[in-house]
């Protein structure tokens, strides 16, 4: 991380900032982290599960401190506003805190946007790939806990040789959507920026009127739309692509995923051109972007949503409580999940009608093993139960329904803009600090999936440490 954060640090030094702190910061953060490397490297290490989560957990409170000091230093907020930020960036989140993100320092900008582009894959597996400190088995604890999905897949027989493999399939679409839009008409740093965004589902953005500020570049809007839907995708399915394999694009998930973009893009579009006297093609390329922005967790903004009317507001949230597919950069409950559970309440509504035949639920042609199942059902009632406490307790704090709903369901599922005083134009400022040290944590709980999170709670989980 030190090494990846000298990027804003060049960054500041070419737009002629003063960066010596953050240099500093930098360079007192690698010598405390090799000199820990340096003092442990010859200890034997066996990751387990159990290990590889706490181990998780912790570096993601790590990440957000890293993230915030550089952020007390050069913009006027406090640690808990910071460590919002930061935590919102690596989970790609993309809530913000603050209101006029184009006085920031460009190196600032750069290191918002780094957060997200490092959090995408995730950072755990990122290290993985990179560094074979830990055993064949500790790699696989470590990528299933950070990974988010049913179930882990592999393509290589190394699971640290599948994470590099994947962050070249990442670094190339990033690349290219970089190339996009600056041939489009963005400056080098803005392109760069918004492509980390893009690629990684997060949504900072370097204008405060976020894609808006290109209303005027419908190409812009188109293109990020495509990349955004693109990064909701499985990246497994990515890099089979390139070994000439189409199989990861034809998953029930990703039919699915596909559909439910076209269906609810056409239906936000109907309701943004009954209700305004916009041209049906502006309609169609912001009631794509929308949803495209909503359902992959992304959280770029062009229009304020909000104004279109209630029927607008609910096909958001539709989008919102869906997500992107497994193996993606994006957040949310994910789409194979609902996938499993509609076919999992129809198989239980043909034993009520048949008691005495035999059903099973087939994904893909498979068979879906009943562990499979039964954790998918304890995921869903896990994001129904988490959102309902934050939902909650935002309420109890005084906040109105919509805020407090909408504010819950963004944090968790890693979206961002919400609605009420969360809404496309406002951001999360308003908060107080210890409303935004517990936004943070939810943010990482939605992040990991809520098992990687909620089995620290858990008696058993420690009774063998």
């Amino acid at each position: 991380m030190s090494l990846f954060f000298l990027l804003p640090v060049v960054t500041g030094y070419i737009y002629k900032e003063n960066a010596n702190n953050f240099l500093i910061f930098v360079v007192i953060s690698f010598i405390v982290a090799l000199s820990t490397f340096m003092a442990l490297r010859n200890h034997k290490v066996e990751l387990t599960i159990k290990e590889g989560i706490l181990s998780v957990n912790l570096v993601w409170i790590l990440l957000g401190f890293m993230g915030a000091f550089p952020l007390v230093i050069y913009t006027n907020v406090d640690l808990s506003s910071a460590f919002f930020e930061a935590i919102s960036g690596f989970t790609t989140t993309g809530a913000t805190v603050y209101s006029d993100i184009e006085s920031l320092p460009r190196m600032v900008l750069m290191l918002r946007s780094l957060t997200h582009w490092l959090g995408g894959m995730g950072i755990i597996v990122l290290g993985v790939g990179l560094f074979s400190l830990i055993n064949p088995s500790g790699s696989l604890a470590l990528f299933k806990a950070e990974s988010t999905g049913i179930q882990t897949e592999k393509l290589t027989p190394k699971i640290k040789d599948t994470a590099l493999r994947l962050w070249g399939v990442y670094a190339l679409i990033t690349l290219l959507d970089i190339v996009a839009l600056h041939l489009e008409g963005m400056n080098l740093f803005d392109a760069i920026n918004h492509a980390f965004a893009t690629i990684s589902t997060g949504g900072f953005s370097t204008k405060n009127a976020s894609l808006g500020y290109y209303n005027d570049y419908p190409i812009i809007i188109w293109t990020t739309t495509v990349f955004m839907i693109v990064s909701g995708m499985n990246f497994l399915a990515h890099l089979r692509f390139f070994y000439n394999d189409m199989s990861g694009y034809e998953t029930e998930e990703n039919i699915w995923y596909v559909k439910i973009f076209i269906i609810l893009s056409f239906a936000l579009s109907l309701v943004h051109y009954e209700t305004t006297t916009d041209s049906l093609y502006f309609s169609l390329t912001h009631g794509f972007f929308t949803i495209a922005s909503i359902l992959t967790t992304t959280g770029f903004v062009t229009l304020n949503y909000e104004s279109w009317g209630h029927l607008a507001v609910a096909v958001v949230f539709i989008a919102m409580f869906i997500g992107g597919n497994t193996g993606s950069t994006a957040g949310g409950v994910k789409v194979v999940r609902y996938i499993v559970l509609l076919k999992s309440l129809a198989l239980e509504i043909k034993k009520t009608l048949y008691p005495n035949a035999m059903f099973n639920v087939f994904l893909n042609g498979s068979k879906v093993k009943d562990a499979v199942l039964s954790s998918t059902a304890g995921f869903f009632m896990l994001f129904v139960i988490t959102n309902t406490m934050l939902t909650l307790y935002l309420y109890a704090r005084g906040y109105d329904a919509l805020t407090s709903v909408s504010a819950a369901i963004a944090c968790i599922g890693n979206i961002g803009p919400g609605f009420g005083h969360v809404g496309p134009v406002d951001n999360y400022s308003f908060f107080s600090w210890y409303d935004k040290i517990i936004l943070a944590i939810f943010m990482i709980i939605g992040r990991l999936e809520f098992y990687t999170v909620v089995l620290l709670f858990s008696k058993q989980f420690w009774k063998k440490f």
